[in-house]
């Protein structure tokens, strides 16, 4: 056995070095500025009103909260789950890698990524939503695999490379659900617990996939009952957790920013390396952490968002602006500044003060030291909640991208292998689970981002379409479908103000 995870870690390292090499990565920056342009910086000069038509529509707005009869869920539902498989164990463990290896300077790396993420985010929902179609079980199905298809596919001398996309994006998406969505969490999970609580990986292996089970098996409007449940509790109660922290070290924060800052452009890395080393490192982890934590760019959210009862694309994109900026301009900015205040790092030079052997026990050691064994319970069930949810959530992007490939018929097969290997997650070693989990990122990632940049000018002018609609007041035809016969049956729903 060992001499298996022995080739698999070489031949991991491997293809790692190419999917999340310097090419990746700008090709990763170079999407999210571009959307970010060609959108006038929609995430900035439309804040208020993403805002208003997200979080706030919550509270104000029927159509969002409402539970739906047919097959489809909520706008709610569909944040909650894709924020259910997003807000994970990246959130708390990822940053703490990120940070011990490449320095408090990856997380300046990572909110930029964050922010420019917003806008990839944002366009995989737009073209989710215009290209998804209903399957024969009368549920939406929608991803990267379908705008590669029938939209990158349908661009002259294109029809081969966009079917070949699509199918490995959706080969890729079913190696990343076991390894970001089911691996590294539920790895965590048992870390956590035996550390806390001293429970054997195993006995927490097989509870989590009995309760994982109960819940995969119903299939998404299961998971979204599920999720819209858990996420906005588990999301509060880490809020006030990481909050209380950072009001308990209030006194540290000037040098906590400026240590941030300062190290992102350092020339020497936190890990060690020679002089050169730092920024590297630091851009490189914070790209790799941060996309782990919101996923912008791997076309994943996506798979969820279109399953929402939304008509209007633009309002599903905007729910994508929102999940990004929750996850890591909220989230993983108070689990950085929960570990950076802590004391653990030396803020003037960024390199740990002590010898950190698992950064998986990272945070949940803070909190122990602050709040005592209360402390280290809390990060323990957190932890528990943030990576179950995510199971949760990637499993019905697993089941999509199997339905894509091999249809409707493949997909409870699919769920119960699914839950069968998160027992394999339970006991492997936290290196190489997340190593896998960095692999299979980047090769979802690719296609995916292909896609997007091919269709950037059909959201340039969706975007410039609801504009037109909601800011100008123009009358003019809405952009809701690339289907024909999807865009008639909303069409009438939007002029009416029913979506």
């Amino acid at each position: 056995m060992d001499n298996f995870l022995s080739v698999v870690e070489k031949v991991n390292n491997a293809v790692n070095g190419v999917v999340w090499g310097w090419p990746a990565l700008i090709l990763l920056a170079f999407v999210g500025v571009l959307m970010t342009c060609l959108t006038k910086f929609f995430q900035l000069t439309h804040i208020g009103h993403w805002f208003k038509n997200t979080i706030g529509a919550i509270f104000g707005d029927k159509h969002v909260t409402k539970h739906t009869k047919d097959k489809s869920i909520s706008q709610f539902q569909s944040l909650c789950t894709a924020l259910a498989a997003t807000v994970g164990t990246g959130n708390i463990a990822g940053v703490a890698s990120a940070i011990v290896i490449g320095g408090p300077g990856a997380v300046f790396w990572m909110w930029l990524i964050a922010f420019f993420g917003m806008m990839t985010n944002y366009s995989e929902n737009v073209l989710g939503i215009l290209y998804r179609i209903k399957n024969r079980d009368g549920e939406w199905s929608g991803g990267a695999m379908y705008y590669l298809r029938d939209g990158l596919g349908s661009k002259p001398h294109c029809k081969y490379i966009g079917a070949v996309l699509a199918v490995l994006f959706s080969c890729f998406c079913m190696l990343a659900s076991f390894g970001i969505g089911n691996m590294t969490q539920v790895n965590t999970i048992t870390t956590n617990m035996q550390s806390a609580f001293n429970i054997p990986r195993i006995v927490t292996g097989i509870v989590v996939m009995v309760l994982a089970g109960l819940v995969i098996i119903g299939g998404i409007k299961r998971i979204a009952a599920v999720t819209e449940k858990i996420v906005p509790v588990m999301v509060a109660l880490y809020f006030i957790g990481t909050i209380a922290i950072c009001v308990i070290h209030i006194e540290k924060f000037g040098a906590v920013f400026s240590s941030i800052f300062r190290c992102a452009f350092s020339m020497k890395a936190a890990a060690g390396g020679g002089v050169g080393a730092g920024i590297a490192m630091a851009i490189q982890m914070g790209m790799k952490r941060g996309v782990f934590s919101n996923e912008a760019g791997l076309g994943s959210s996506v798979m969820v968002h279109s399953s929402s009862n939304v008509k209007e694309p633009i309002r599903q994109g905007m729910w994508g602006i929102f999940e990004v900026f929750a996850d890591t301009i909220v989230v993983c900015t108070l689990t950085a500044f929960s570990i950076l205040s802590s004391g653990l790092f030396d803020l003037e030079t960024g390199v740990p003060v002590g010898e950190i052997a698992n950064t998986g026990d990272l945070v949940g050691n803070i909190f122990g030291n602050t709040f005592g064994p209360v402390g280290s319970g809390f990060i323990a069930l957190a932890m528990l909640l943030f990576a179950f949810s995510t199971v949760l959530g990637w499993s019905h992007y697993g089941t999509k991208a199997c339905e894509f490939l091999f249809g409707t018929g493949s997909t409870m097969p699919y769920r119960i292998i699914f839950v069968i290997a998160i027992l394999g997650g339970a006991t492997m070693g936290e290196n190489l689970a997340w190593q896998l989990s960095d692999t299979f990122n980047g090769l979802m990632m690719l296609p995916n981002l292909i896609g997007v940049l091919v269709l950037s000018p059909l959201v340039y002018k969706c975007t410039k379409n609801y504009c037109d609609r909601h800011f100008r007041h123009l009358d003019v035809t809405p952009m809701l479908s690339m289907d024909p016969k999807i865009q008639a049956e909303n069409e009438e729903a939007v002029r009416n103000g029913s979506e």
